[in-house]
């Protein structure tokens, strides 16, 4: 019995022994198995997953085609608008359903070796359809009371010219109180202050009168489609239109919503081609529903194809024309030997008020008479010819040459290179004109933005920029006047060294008879284009800047299209649906600024070493896995955006390398991205940093004040 005892607890010890042993192997061998189980899992059920994601897809799809249904109804009510959090789901359930659409192809064409990766991709997306469906069950309505826009006054300044003004404005206050006359126009040149009335009389109808129940206000502008004239009505009245509508169905829908809107003054201003009110949704206006269109247009023709009473906005007396130069002049005491020289300087004006307003701010503070006589012969060497619109330009012309320096108007330049009537803002504005070298090299970026903040308020008060309000981001922007803008391009148009096409709709870039030699600045941001012919190689051998930003159809570019573009400094692609760079890119040695934002289907960046010149890097969003090769060689880099979600590693030397650098910003990279304490710390130069660190050790490394 000893000797068994003992034969047993050897057994045991040993067994115990073998387990101890084989323990640690069989997790290795567990760790290493369990991968390879779940790759063969995704591997073998391609198929299945798929048919689950249809099925999930199907049911978003009936639940968005449900939303939709009873926004259908809801939104018919006047006065009712979408919810945020609705038209937020409805725009994702979009996304993904494109999302599935496009990984529906990619299984069609996989390879077998890819099997397990989509397998897995295919379990995602699935998780998502799912969770998008779950966020879909909106118990309360989709709608909500809409803001009463129809009863804020606008803001405007005071009536010019109180005869010709006045006469104008009551001519068509009574066309309003008319219940005979439906449809009025308003017609005349630029700047004789149409808006400006039209203002007046929309608030003077909430103020004054309780005949109309509703005053809509819509800002057209000079290329507006069927569905952007739809879109500016939707938001006017508060309402959001399905991006993916036909105009028909949504000028339905706007029908219906206005109709049931008794008491109406629709109000539409700067009018550029005439349209049929109902391919745009707006009931005709008569006895039934008691309502008014009204428009403002530079062209009596428009007015007479849309059936309107024309009224013509007539110009200022050249007493009225005195009265406001003297007014915007300053000229409150004006002396004996200046007073007929101004006489004659306001006479230039031809009693357009925006050429007034703007040559008398020009003028304000001026006290010396030489310099008054120099401005009248300034003005009258440039007055050419009698076409209206020429004389307009010589008149702002003059305003826009009596800037300080070059530099001013080169900043009005870069804010005519934008779409007409686009408010642009202030910070993205000054990016580009330090990017550009309008504003001079400073100390600090704070003071480069402080410079470009003076440049932007002296145009403002020189009234050639106009500063407005974005109340969806409640930020400052600033907005070129018509005039202006198109004086700004046919001033610089003139010797052929410009190219402005922006927000132009077009399709493809314009054929190479626009491609000269001379040309210098190249704007064609803001349209649709969605490639570049292979043998498409301009030669623009002085070409300083080319803008192809939010052009998002836009997926390649050929080889050969920067072959002659050496001169090249400022390259701006964002915002558009690129996926490689052509190589012909690392040969642009003068580059200075390389702008790829929001580019996500980016991949593909040729090396970058020889861009030494190269002073801002921006792949904010940018589709790349990895920095760039040759990244380390660019000394002369000042700003560096690599606040992507894709990129995932961020080699550790690098940075410590771009020793000038200003701005950096690494956050919102994928968590392998993080960075050494001791590259910022080398960063002598830094004034923005924006990212993570391994630890809190890497961050005190850091001289952070």
């Amino acid at each position: 019995m000893l000797v068994n005892a003992t034969n047993f607890v050897i057994v045991i010890y040993i067994g115990l022994y073998t387990m101890e042993v084989l323990g640690p192997i069989l997790e290795i061998v567990h760790i290493m198995l369990d991968p390879i189980a779940k790759y063969f899992k995704y591997h073998r059920g391609v198929k299945k997953y798929m048919m689950i994601l249809h099925k999930k897809l199907e049911e978003l799809k009936c639940r968005k085609d449900d939303i939709e249904s009873r926004l259908n109804i809801d939104l018919l009510q006047s006065g009712k608008t979408l919810k945020k959090e609705v038209q937020l789901w409805l725009d994702g359930a979009c996304k993904i359903i494109s999302q599935v659409d496009s990984l529906s192809k990619e299984v069609g064409d996989m390879k077998y070796l890819s099997r397990a990766r989509l397998g897995k991709k295919i379990t995602v997306t699935i998780k998502v359809v799912d969770e998008h469906h779950r966020k879909g069950d909106f118990v309360d309505r989709l709608v909500i009371d809409a803001p009463t826009g129809n009863k804020v006054t606008l803001p405007t300044t005071e009536l010019v010219g109180k005869s010709t003004a006045r006469r104008n404005m009551e001519q068509l206050w009574d066309c309003l109180m008319d219940d005979s006359c439906r449809k009025i126009g308003v017609y005349g040149m630029g700047g004789v202050g149409k808006t400006t009335m039209i203002k007046l009389i929309h608030n003077r109808l909430l103020e004054e009168t309780n005949k109309f129940d509703h005053v809509i206000w819509v800002s057209v502008s000079k290329f507006a489609s069927v569905t952007q004239l739809q879109d500016k009505l939707a938001r006017a009245i508060g309402v959001c239109m399905p991006e993916n509508e036909s105009e028909m169905v949504r000028a339905a829908k706007l029908f219906a919503m206005i109709r049931t809107t008794k008491n109406c003054v629709l109000i539409f201003d700067d009018v550029w081609e005439a349209f049929q009110l109902e391919d745009v949704g707006i009931p005709e206006p008569g006895a039934d529903n008691k309502s008014k269109f009204v428009l403002t247009a530079r062209l009596a023709d428009v007015c007479l194809r849309m059936g309107c009473k024309q009224i013509k906005a007539e110009l200022l007396s050249e007493e009225e024309a005195w009265n406001l130069f003297v007014e915007k002049a300053g000229l409150d005491v004006i002396s004996p030997y200046i007073e007929p020289i101004a006489k004659e300087v306001a006479k230039q004006c031809a009693c357009l008020p925006l050429a007034i307003v703007t040559i008398a701010r020009s003028l304000k503070g001026v006290t010396e008479s030489c310099e008054w006589r120099n401005a009248l012969e300034e003005l009258r060497d440039s007055t050419r010819g009698h076409h209206d619109m020429r004389r307009v330009f010589e008149q702002l012309k003059f305003s826009y040459n009596h800037l300080d320096d070059e530099k001013h108007r080169n900043c009005l330049l870069y804010c005519a290179l934008y779409p007409e009537d686009f408010g642009i803002r202030r910070k993205e504005l000054i990016e580009r004109l330090i990017t550009g070298g309008v504003i001079d090299r400073m100390c600090s970026r704070r003071a480069a933005f402080d410079k470009g903040h003076a440049m932007l308020n002296k145009l403002e008060k020189a009234c050639l920029l106009e500063c407005v309000m974005n109340k969806s981001e409640d930020t400052k922007q600033v907005k070129m006047h018509d005039l202006v803008r198109d004086m700004v391009i046919h001033v610089n148009g003139i010797s052929s060294r410009l190219m402005v096409k922006s927000g132009m709709h077009l399709r493809e870039i314009p054929d190479g008879n626009y491609w000269t030699e001379d040309l210098e600045m190249v704007s064609l941001m803001h349209n649709y284009i969605s490639g570049i012919p292979s043998d498409v190689s301009p030669m623009c051998t002085r070409i300083s800047t080319l803008l192809l930003a939010s052009n998002h159809c836009l997926t390649m570019i050929p080889d050969p299209f920067f072959m002659h573009m050496a001169t090249l400094e400022v390259l701006d692609l964002s915002d558009t649906s690129i996926e490689a760079l052509p190589s012909s890119i690392s040969k642009l040695g003068k580059l200075s600024a390389l702008l790829l934002r929001r580019c996500a289907k980016l991949r593909l960046v040729p090396s970058l070493e020889k861009l030494i010149l190269l002073r801002k890097l921006d792949l904010c969003h940018a589709g790349i896995k990895e920095i760039p090769q040759g990244i380390e060689m660019l000394i002369n880099l000042r700003y560096l955006n690599l606040h992507t979600p894709y990129l995932e590693f961020l080699p550790c030397g690098v940075l410590s390398k771009l020793l000038n650098l200003q701005v950096l910003i690494t956050f919102g990279a994928s968590k392998t991205s993080k960075v050494k304490g001791y590259e910022v710390a080398s960063l002598r130069k830094l004034e923005t940093f924006s990212g993570q660190f391994y630890n809190i050790h890497e961050f005190n490394i850091c001289p952070f004040y």
